[in-house]
């Protein structure tokens, strides 16, 4: 176990690309990997964040997203539906019936 949050995101890179194909479709825009997705993932896992917190960091450590080989950070949102993705086997069917992705609602 490593506590360093760029082994983490090496790793979990190295995982996805004997795992997954780069795109999910041949139309993508092509814009992320899902290697870099699912890496990404895996770094919101490490650092007990949510979406838009990952954002956030990824625009500060510009190290991370150098080993991610990432010309930009994703929008909270691409990170949301890619989850949903890419992560969709391992979720049960009577777990929360909001969705992953809907905003937040107003307090």
């Amino acid at each position: 176990m490593t506590k360093s949050p760029r082994a983490v995101a090496r790793e979990a890179l190295q995982l996805a690309r004997e795992a997954l194909p780069p795109y999910s479709s041949k139309f993508s825009r092509q814009d992320f990997t899902q290697h870099q997705l699912f890496a990404l993932l895996a770094l919101k896992t490490f650092f007990k964040t949510d979406y838009r917190g990952l954002t956030a960091m990824l625009k500060d450590f510009a190290e991370l997203r150098d080993d991610l080989g990432l010309d930009k950070v994703p929008h909270y949102s691409t990170l949301c539906y890619a989850a949903g993705r890419l992560l969709k086997k391992g979720r049960s069917s009577s777990s929360s019936s909001r969705r992953p992705c809907a905003p937040r609602s107003a307090a």
